[in-house]
């Protein structure tokens, strides 16, 4: 019991001072913190877990060994690649592993068996190259991950190129890891570049959205060009949300970046309904914006995903839900519309979609919500990542995104830009 209580304040004392820990661990480098994107399945969205969706740790999901995802697989967009576990009707794909009392197991399962395995590949990285920093390990995950035969068993999520070519999935991340394409790669790695952050722009005029009408929120950025923060190749995105409504788990959100790329930030919760604590500056992270430039129009959209009274209540046996805990502030649903508030060199702009849901039969549940502050956090680095390395092989990630960074990208005033070359 002694060495149980002194396990539980040492896990306490860890993740109350973690960020502390990845700026200040293995002298310097950062220790590498890796999370399991979580076993909600359908019902559920890992960036509503504060330490999935952190941009300090490496949050990994599950992939099955004929390549769907798991059952149990939350989707998000912090999601930042995925191993192998089990899922699959057949006993016998569980994960091999040491068990309680000096015994073995074959039927370890979840992103709990997930996350472990990919701890083991990111320790064969730091044996091979020891001097990798915790954000080496994350670009490392990103250009070696392999997309493979990873599919949504569902079709909800199909995989999705963002603007410097890398193909991304709501559920899988990058892709499975590669053990062997990691170590090679960090073989030859040169650190990247220091990391900025910028404040790109923020909208705090409080906007009503209900289930018949979402909103569309447009931020314009210059990426805090000409301060100590500008920031011109993303690493990762997050989009600090406060909102309220008289559903949180039908609330969906979706940022699209100004290079195209959109993604699912909030996803339908269906055991989620609370109606009174909302979203009180949640950090809502994407990594699919990975590699990115972040200047221009940034375009936030919030909507409801809410089935009609008849079919909820036969979803849910005629009877309630249970509310997930994600801390926020009480609904007020009297307070009038602030003025706009820009930061960061950005503007910003919305409006309503004017779309219509729901069928009008007296069946339906109109719900609303408040969308009381958007503000756009970029994190990334002043210079070409990757410009110190040397391109093997010229289908790989790693040839792709460089090409993509030598080609001529706008800047914030529209004119040509060269970014690096080989």
């Amino acid at each position: 019991m002694t060495l149980k209580l002194h396990t539980y304040t040492l896990l306490i004392i860890i993740f109350l001072n973690y960020p502390m820990y990845v700026f200040k661990g293995r002298r310097g480098k950062g220790n590498i913190y890796v999370w399991a994107s979580g076993d909600g399945g359908e019902a559920d969205d890992c960036n509503c877990d504060g330490y999935a969706a952190s941009m300090w740790t490496i949050s990994i999901n599950s992939a099955i060994n004929d390549g769907q995802n798991a059952h149990y697989d939350e989707s998000c967009s912090s999601t930042l690649a995925s191993t192998f576990s089990n899922g699959a009707k057949d006993p016998n794909t569980g994960v091999a592993t040491t068990d309680l009392y000096g015994k073995c197991t074959k039927s370890h399962s979840g992103t709990s068996a997930a996350a472990p395995e990919a701890a083991g590949v990111f320790a064969l990285a730091l044996e091979a190259n020891p001097d990798l920093t915790w954000r080496d390990i994350q670009h490392l995950t990103v250009l070696t991950s392999k997309r493979n035969s990873l599919f949504d068993a569902k079709h909800r999520f199909q995989w999705t190129m963002n603007g410097v070519g890398l193909e991304f999935n709501h559920l899988f991340g990058f892709g499975v890891l590669d053990a062997g394409g990691m170590v090679s790669l960090a073989r030859q790695w040169h650190t990247v570049p220091a990391r900025y952050h910028c404040q790109g722009g923020s909208h705090t005029k409080i906007r009503k959205f209900t289930s018949k009408s979402g909103i569309i929120l447009k931020l314009n950025t210059d990426a805090c060009r000409g301060t100590d923060t500008h920031v011109k190749y993303l690493e990762h995105v997050q989009a600090v949300i406060t909102l309220n409504s008289t559903r949180r788990g039908d609330v969906e959100l979706f940022l699209t970046s100004p290079m195209g790329t959109r993604s699912m930030i909030l996803s339908r919760r269906p055991n989620d309904d609370d109606r009174r604590d909302g979203f009180t500056k949640w950090p809502f992270m994407t990594t699919h914006t990975w590699g990115e430039y972040p200047w221009g129009e940034w375009i936030l959209e919030a909507k409801f995903n809410t089935p009609n009274q008849f079919s909820q209540q036969s979803a849910n046996g005629g009877g309630g839900t249970q509310t997930n805990s994600v801390q926020g502030s009480k609904t007020d649903s009297t307070m009038a519309a602030s003025d706009t508030e820009t930061n960061g060199g950005g503007s910003s702009a919305d409006h309503d979609t004017g779309e219509e849901e729901g069928d009008g039969n007296d069946y339906e549940t109109v719900h609303t919500g408040f969308l009381k502050e958007w503000t756009l956090m970029l994190h990334g680095t002043r210079e070409p990542p990757y410009s110190q390395l040397s391109v093997r092989d010229p289908h790989s990630k790693l040839a792709i995104v460089k090409k993509a960074h030598t080609i001529a990208g706008p800047d914030t005033t529209g004119s040509p830009q060269k970014q690096s070359a080989y």
